[in-house]
């Protein structure tokens, strides 16, 4: 159980909800749309699961080597920066999950496309590769594109469209117009967890010479982006429902407004680092929700 730990903390479990939360709402759709499959859907989510810790231990790697992780950081200690796992180890790790990945990108693709659409399965294995470069090469790399500030736009594109409207391609083999605004609603929270935790460590990254768009913005002009972020997804999301109302049910997720209007007013107070790290968290798990609840609107 020893040798266990560190590893889990190093997949960072809480970072999950948020990488399926566009599968949720593609999913939802397509329930909506009548083209809904369980195989698909478990292969969705484990493959994004793969895919996010590959992530996260790409970018325990790419920090740790690099000497960002240090005592100057905020947050959870990291797995190389404490030492409980070598840059060996990790390296050896992150082999075996692009393997797993791998592996599950290609079933999830046969079980979508079988073998009579091969130009979708040949788009979505490029795609799937694609995926891989991005969660590698966000800290990993003398080219990683985290330290260059492009982190945001990745993570909008991965996050947003390529969750939402990429699973939906999967179970209905083409894209619907009303996938387009939840996918770029989700998007723009999901670069706002991004953007929440470059701004926690914004003085950190300076020293270690990691350029985030936070460390080009500067503290303030990171929060006025940040509050953008949040209230250009609320508005998105408002346009959407009216658009595409339904019923009543289709307002169930303004119930994930309330802590997201509570969420920018504290980010609009903030001063230090653990004001930041506190609503990593909250926003996180209030993106989830929206997207449950956005889904669930529409299949109730």
């Amino acid at each position: 159980m020893s040798k266990l730990k560190p590893w889990l903390s190093a997949f960072r479990l809480r970072t999950l909800p948020l990488s399926v939360s566009g599968i949720i709402i593609g999913t939802c759709f397509a329930f909506y749309s009548g083209n809904y499959n369980t195989a698909i859907f478990v292969l969705a989510i484990l493959t994004t699961v793969a895919l996010q810790i590959l992530s996260n231990l790409a970018n325990d790697y790419g920090d740790g080597v690099k000497g960002t992780d240090n005592n100057e950081r905020q947050g959870p200690e990291r797995a190389i920066q404490s030492g409980s796992i070598t840059p060996a180890q990790m390296l050896e790790a992150i082999k075996v999950n692009i393997l797993i990945v791998i592996v599950l990108s290609l079933l999830l693709i046969y079980m979508s496309f079988g073998q009579g659409n091969l130009l979708y399965s040949l788009l979505f294995i490029v795609l799937a590769g694609l995926s891989i470069y991005a969660a590698i090469n966000y800290t990993m790399g003398s080219k990683a594109y985290g330290y260059r500030g492009l982190g945001d736009v990745f993570v909008f594109i991965f996050f947003g469209l390529v969750s939402v409207m990429g699973s939906y391609f999967l179970y209905a083999n083409k894209i619907d117009h009303n996938v387009v605004l939840p996918s770029i609603s989700l998007g723009l929270l999901s670069v706002g967890v991004l953007n929440l935790n470059n701004m926690r460590d914004i003085d950190s990254d300076i020293l270690s010479n990691k350029i985030t768009l936070a460390v080009k913005l500067g503290k303030q002009h990171s929060k006025t982006y940040h509050l953008a972020l949040i209230f250009g997804a609320i508005l998105v999301s408002l346009v959407f429902t009216i658009l595409y109302y339904t019923s009543p049910l289709n307002f169930l997720f303004f119930v994930a407004y309330i802590p997201l209007i509570i969420h920018a007013k504290k980010i609009s107070k903030a001063k230090t680092a653990s004001d930041f790290d506190s609503q990593l968290k909250v926003l996180a798990l209030t993106t989830f929700l929206f997207s449950v609840l956005l889904g669930v609107g529409y299949i109730l």
